[in-house]
């Protein structure tokens, strides 16, 4: 992990099209400011992992409905 120390108004480049900017400081909260792309998603970790969480339940949901659906036609 890198890690890199700046202060309000100081910025992190990742690659050409990503900066990440420190707008403010208060307390234990640092707000972030991002510039990134329109095709770029950005999400908050925790909304991150929920998003997989339920992609993953999806996705085995419908290879169960597919096994289903095998057997079945198996059996006609």
């Amino acid at each position: 992990m890198l890690v890199l120390t700046r202060k309000i108004n100081e910025a992190i480049k990742i690659g050409e099209d990503i900066e990440i900017k420190i707008l403010s400081i208060d307390g234990e909260q640092i707000k972030l400011g991002i510039e990134a792309p329109k095709h770029v998603d950005i999400y908050r970790k925790e909304i991150y992992v929920d998003i997989q969480q339920e992609n993953q339940g999806a996705a085995q949901g419908s290879a169960d409905l597919l096994n289903i659906l095998k057997n079945n036609i198996k059996k006609d």
